[in-house]
């Protein structure tokens, strides 16, 4: 543990003073990574809350209130909210549901845009220390001319090694990212389902009462 801290060390310390900024942008896109992660799965929807959803029609807004309740998936999040929002006016209610799935849409993709910018900051930063270590070694040649190879070394391994660690940052961030935004777009498509079907019964139910 102890020589893996130590070459830890030594690898930051190669790399100069841009090494402490992509520290940071990495634990910050890796922190939004895994809130991310974890919001994903808390608004995936569970087997039960498919059966809710396909039975909508069947239900009062009062049960359908009690089953959504509490509950932290996305398509349960928008019943409930629209249980507490709804009027008794049926075509009102649909710019209800269209209000809440435009709120609910803009909500789900909190913190990727984040790890996008964070993922893209990355080779910038790694291309900035590349700049600055050949820099250092363009002073040493002036200084020293070329004997002095051990001198020359520490500026290219400045390049190179931030190069690397902007690269190694963003190239995961980027596929997470990626990865992140794909399993939303079927949380997505769950919500408009069930704003297709809560549309469906308002209709029907409307349907009902002009016959009555």
């Amino acid at each position: 543990m102890a020589v893996g801290w130590y070459l830890l060390e030594d690898y930051l310390q190669r790399g100069g003073v841009i090494m402490q900024p992509l520290v940071v942008v990495s634990l910050v896109m890796w922190g939004m990574v895994l809130y991310c992660l974890l919001h994903l799965l808390a608004l995936r929807a569970s087997a039960n809350d498919r059966s809710t959803v396909s039975q909508i029609g069947q239900w009062s807004s009062a049960e359908l209130a009690t089953r959504s309740r509490g509950n932290t998936s996305a398509t349960m999040q928008l019943l409930y909210t629209f249980c507490q929002r709804r009027t008794g006016d049926a075509d009102l209610d649909g710019y209800v549901v269209d209000e809440l799935v435009t709120e609910l849409n803009g909500t789900l993709e909190r913190g990727l845009t984040l790890i996008g910018v964070l993922a893209a900051v990355a080779p910038l930063l790694g291309l900035l220390g590349t700049v600055l270590g050949m820099i250092n070694t363009f002073n040493t040649i002036t200084l020293f001319g070329t004997g002095n190879a051990r001198a020359m070394a520490g500026g290219i391994s400045q390049a190179l090694i931030t190069t690397q660690t902007g690269l190694l940052i963003a190239i995961p961030g980027l596929y997470m990212r990626n990865f992140i935004h794909r399993r939303l777009q079927n949380v997505k498509h769950e919500v408009n389902s069930l704003a297709m079907g809560l549309k469906r019964s308002l209709s029907v139910a409307q349907e009902g009462g002009g016959n009555d």
